[in-house]
């Protein structure tokens, strides 16, 4: 078969002489042939068996051959076939309105055969060449719309090595840095506790020492009342009666500083257990308590502010298994946090007027509505955050403070640490100018 015959062309025309003359010389050139005799045929037939090709009169009862043209371009099952305008018209304006229909040609009666099915195998390749490269085009979207998902997918997939490799590095640095911490702190605590019990046991024998001595000396003033002038004058030199009476004091005030020593160093000691690995069960007031001592020195006044209030509102909760070391380190981070937040809202106001509104840190705990989770909030009375960026407090390496005073690390690392250590949330609720609320909620039964 040859590539003239695979072709139907559609003749449409009201003339049958015209239409004989046209069928004989296509038919003998190898194409096949269709026949219309008005526009409306043309349409119906072009919609139910599309040619490839439309030689179409302009002159036709009804709707004459611009018309029809235009109803066939206008419809997208038929608006690509090639329309060849047959005419005995050689007007300019008629040639030019068919063209801006969408007719791809014209050829004028009488007609020259040579030229007609050289114009038509013209247009026969033209389409055919338009389809290919449509064909191709398509082709070309297809695989530039799959290769802009390997891209994405393979970016989607860079982007969470990326998260996946700073989380690692957040774990690294959490693990080393309570890793050195839990070192340093047992090595210095055990060099506390040692000479620090020492001296308690020691007090506590001298106070009883003194207490016999001082007994011994009353029964010396009781029984010689009346002593030597030099001893006499040797006691008043020394105030003896302020001595006796302050001595016991002064060893209550030194038992209270070595336990107070004692307790400090116990607090460091749980804050950086070094089971990083391993659940304990724990008492969460009692680790937030340890914590706060580790923080005394920074809730106190100093020249730029009075001391900041801490609100402790425990509820009744029961302890939970968790990895303590790391939780604690989640609320020293918080409320180091807080305590910056209120130190930067006193900059610029005097004492009298934060005393009016002072520095408040409440913390709350409580079991959640459903009593599956332990929650636990900080909320302080400082600047609050501005709305734009509360959602991106927790990202890594992000913060708002200056690089002497921030890494960006504290709440990222805190917030793996509930999430993936807890399966538990941590949440940031805050108002510009009202302060900051941290929610933790870790489940009871992990």
């Amino acid at each position: 078969m040859s590539p003239t015959e695979e072709y139907v062309i559609l003749i449409v025309d009201d003339n049958s002489t015209n239409l004989a003359v046209i069928c004989e010389a296509l038919t003998n050139a190898g194409f096949e042939i269709a026949v219309a005799t008005n526009g409306e045929n043309a349409i119906k037939q072009s919609n139910y068996d599309p040619p490839d090709l439309i030689l179409l009169d302009v002159d036709m009862p009804g709707i004459d051959g611009f018309e029809t043209c235009k109803r066939l371009k206008d419809n997208p099952l038929t608006h690509k076939i090639p329309i060849i305008f047959m005419t005995a018209l050689n007007d300019t304006r008629d040639k030019v309105k068919g063209l801006n229909l969408g007719a791809v040609d014209y050829i004028t009666k009488p007609f020259q055969e040579a030229e007609v099915i050289a114009r038509i195998r013209l247009h026969l390749k033209l389409s055919s060449l338009t389809k290919k490269l449509e064909e191709k085009n398509l082709q070309l979207h297809q695989l530039k719309n799959a290769l802009e998902e390997r891209v994405k997918e393979r970016t989607k997939q860079l982007t969470q090595s990326l998260i996946n490799l700073q989380q690692a590095q957040i774990q690294l640095i959490q693990s080393e840095k309570m890793s050195a911490l839990g070192n340093l702190v047992a090595g210095i605590a055990h060099e506390i506790n040692n000479p620090i019990n020492s001296i308690l046991g020691n007090v506590n024998h001298a106070e009883e020492y003194t207490k016999d001595l001082l007994q011994h000396l009353h029964l010396y003033q009781y029984h010689y009342p009346q002593p030597k002038l030099e001893i006499e004058q040797h006691g008043n030199e020394i105030d003896i009666d302020f001595l006796t009476t302050d001595l016991p004091k002064l060893f209550h005030s030194i038992k209270l500083g070595a336990e107070r020593v004692i307790k400090i160093s116990n607090s460091l000691r749980v804050f950086s257990r070094s089971d990083q690995e391993n659940q304990v069960l724990a008492n969460i007031h009692e680790a937030i308590d340890n914590t706060l001592i580790i923080l005394q020195y920074r809730l106190k006044a100093n020249p730029n502010r009075p001391a900041i209030q801490i609100i402790k509102n425990y509820g009744d909760i029961p302890p939970i298994k968790c990895y303590l070391g790391q939780l604690n380190q989640v609320f020293m981070n918080i409320l180091a946090n807080a305590i910056d937040a209120l130190e930067e809202s006193n900059q610029g106001r005097d004492f009298s007027e934060i005393e009016k509104f002072p520095n408040i840190i409440t913390i709350q705990t409580e079991l959640s509505n459903d009593r599956k989770s332990v929650v636990i909030k900080f909320k302080d009375n400082g600047i609050g955050i501005p709305e734009e960026i509360q959602s991106r407090i927790f990202d890594h390496l992000f913060t708002t403070k200056s690089s002497e005073k921030g890494t960006g690390l504290g709440l990222s690392i805190s917030r793996q640490i509930i999430e993936e250590k807890h399966g538990g949330s941590l949440r940031c609720k805050s108002v510009l100018g009202e302060g900051t609320e941290l929610a933790i909620a870790i489940p009871i039964n992990m």
